[in-house]
């Protein structure tokens, strides 16, 4: 592949590196250009282009990431098409993502052209979850890269999903002088709401006393008619051959490891007893924060094997004491419901479609539009509105006056919806978990709208997408995540991001609003179908 200024009149099958405007025309970037589209260059004047001319045997980006992709031996995953050089993996159950690092490591090395990035090893996934994208990096790669990989791709399962499998568990818990009955219901509960996501079924419970021959016999009892037994144990393990491991081995089972370096999650115990697991659980394990029992067993319900050497293994990245991040069932991340999100009110276009006047400053019971849509922001929950200003600028701030909102001027919004998205984006707060993008033009929508959005991006936990829809069809307005203000950065022309919502697989949530997610004011006459007065 070549790259670089190219003349125009060789630039027929060129791929632009740039987007290009030619009188009414606008090129986006990666557009191939075709013949009809260098002669609309030639007569804007335009005697050159920076573009990739590909060499016979080259592979555009989206045919090099399909043809990658399509040569994965891959177990419980789907690939998306491919996009903008880009083929993203999701999975098809929930469960727990296994990967070859040395695959992946080997492919990473072939050449920086060429990407592959997962989750991390025995990383917890729900269905539908991204675990895997496959990035070209130009606009095309030469074959022999291509076929370099899918060499290694051809050495076995690169990645899986290792669905959760729907298991019975007894719970034998031991007792104590002291010990409150209601620590004991408070465990059994947090058990039950760990095996839930995964399908599996609590069936038993055996309360016994905290010595060696009682829990052996109850344990020998529940391995009869369980997948796995768990052991919590009222007193913590104190040596390898205190009451839990003990026991294990009195009723004819192995221990397999007691100890593990995880904290939380040391004391666990992990043996086995009739060919059915048995886990003897830490003192953590009592609550839903994450801890070292969780990772054994995930693992195990994943139907997976755990040895005392994957245990030892489990000490870097062990340390989970600062870790407030982990799937459902947890508690609830403190302040979740004070997640900050900020409005973007676009107020740069030129109404073109209007012949003239500027719809945003057209009268809806006697006030501007964009002042009507202004007030609406700043009554609702978000923490702070970012008007952003293009087109007759001064006049747009003088029908905001004496409101609460800060203005971000984008100076080429003539380039389309992109460069205000990455003006408004850019003048949010650091503290600040998601934009929600407010079109001026949408009459309909009210600050109940906007807070219901906000509700659902924090009970989502500030990592999905949320939009309006409207029987079912998206509309406006639509709430982003911070994860997503990196990739608009780098959005050009004309364009929003859906495509980056589409292309990275990020889970969104429809909210139905009503029509106001659909009714906006491009032309005459839906703005005054709608009560608005256009003014000179």
């Amino acid at each position: 592949m070549k790259f670089g200024p190219i003349p125009i009149e060789a630039a027929e099958g060129a791929v632009l590196a740039h987007a290009t405007t030619a009188g009414e025309r606008r090129f986006r970037k990666a557009h191939r250009l075709s013949a009809e589209d260098v002669a609309v260059l030639k007569v804007a004047g335009i005697s050159e282009v920076v573009a990739a001319v590909l060499a016979p045997d080259d592979l555009g980006e989206d045919a090099a990431a399909q043809k990658i992709a399509e040569n994965m031996i891959v177990r419980g995953i789907e690939a998306r098409p491919a996009a903008t050089g880009r083929v993203n993996l999701h999975a098809r159950s929930s469960g727990i993502f296994t990967v070859d690092a040395a695959m992946i490591d080997a492919i990473n090395a072939i050449d920086p052209v060429i990407t592959i990035a997962t989750l991390p090893q025995h990383a917890p996934v729900e269905k539908g979850q991204m675990v895997a994208t496959v990035k070209i990096i130009p606009f095309a790669v030469g074959s022999v890269l291509v076929d370099a990989v899918t060499r290694i791709c051809g050495g076995g399962e690169i990645f899986a999903v290792n669905a959760w499998q729907p298991v019975r568990v007894g719970v034998i818990q031991t007792v104590l002088p002291g010990i409150k009955p209601s620590v004991l219901d408070k465990t059994l509960r947090v058990t039950e709401a760990r095996l839930a996501r995964s399908g599996g079924r609590l069936t038993a419970e055996r309360r016994t006393p905290h010595e060696v021959a009682a829990v052996a016999e109850a344990a020998a009892s529940l391995a009869h008619d369980n997948d796995l037994v768990v052991i919590f144990g009222a007193s913590a393990m104190s040596d390898f051959a205190d009451v839990v491991p003990a026991a294990i081995e009195k009723a004819g089972g192995t221990v397999i490891r007691a100890g593990m370096p995880v904290d939380p999650g040391n004391l666990l115990v992990l043996g086995t007893l009739g060919g059915r697991r048995v886990i003897g659980a830490p003192g953590c394990a009592r609550s839903p924060k994450e801890n070292g029992f969780d990772w054994v067993l995930d693992r195990l319900i994943a139907g997976l094997d755990v040895t005392a050497k994957d245990i030892a293994g489990m000490g870097v990245g062990g340390l989970l004491m600062e870790i407030p991040t982990r799937p459902q069932p947890r508690e609830p991340l403190p302040g979740k419901n004070q997640l900050k999100v900020g409005i973007v009110l676009l107020a740069a276009g030129r109404s073109s479609r209007m012949g003239g006047p500027n719809k945003l400053l057209a009268l809806f019971d006697g006030k501007p539009l964009v002042r009507r849509t202004a007030e609406r922001a700043v009554a609702s929950e978000a923490s702070r509105t970012i008007v952003v200003t293009g087109h007759q600028d001064e006049r747009v701030r003088t029908a905001l006056a004496g409101l609460d909102v800060a203005f971000a001027d984008n100076p080429d919004f003539a380039d389309g919806l992109s460069t205000s998205l990455k003006a408004g984006i850019a003048c949010l707060p650091e503290d600040a978990a998601g934009a929600m993008i407010v079109l001026g033009d949408m009459p309909g929508v009210s600050s109940d709208d906007l807070d219901r959005l906000i509700d659902a991006f924090r009970k989502a936990g500030g990592t999905s997408v949320v939009r309006a829809s409207h029987g079912g069809k998206r509309g406006n307005p639509v709430l982003l995540p911070r994860s997503l203000f990196a990739a608009i950065a780098h959005l050009e022309g004309d364009t929003g991001a859906r495509h980056l919502v589409e292309a990275e697989g990020f889970d969104v949530i429809d909210v139905e609003i009503g029509d106001a997610a659909s009714v906006d004011v491009d032309t005459r006459e839906a703005l005054e179908d709608a009560g608005g007065v256009l003014q000179d």
